[in-house]
């Protein structure tokens, strides 16, 4: 069965995170790819289907939340800008609270991306 992913990045982290995915798109092309509007559109770009969600300050983020809770999300990789304030904090503070209570894998930066990454989808591939 495919795994599912989520992809969220913060505006100035979206082209880290196109070049996350083009990193491992041998690994992703096994999975369901889900992200919130805006970088789904980016991740796209890079020949990847992607089944997008609301953009995150839309309620995009709290989609994803909501589909962690209902256990249809294995992952989420989510490149935050850990200096930038942001008027969607209670939806981003939700999301690490559903995944935290729900034990989903939750990756903030491109190293845990990685192992989360690997992990879920290393014996998918042939």
């Amino acid at each position: 069965m495919k795994k599912t992913i989520a992809l969220i990045a913060h505006d100035g982290k979206k082209p880290e995170m196109v070049a996350f995915v083009k990193d491992h798109q041998d690994l992703l092309e096994h999975a369901n790819i889900i992200a919130t509007g805006t970088t789904g559109s980016y991740v796209r770009q890079t020949g990847l289907p992607v089944e997008l969600k609301l953009s995150g300050p839309m309620g995009g983020d709290a989609q994803i939340a909501a589909l962690a809770a209902e256990g249809k999300v294995d992952g989420i990789i989510f490149f935050r800008d850990p200096l930038g304030k942001h008027a969607h904090e209670p939806d981003i503070q939700m999301l690490m609270r559903v995944c935290d209570l729900y034990n989903v894998p939750l990756a903030t930066n491109p190293a845990t991306g990685s192992l989360i990454i690997e992990g879920l989808l290393e014996d998918l591939v042939d």
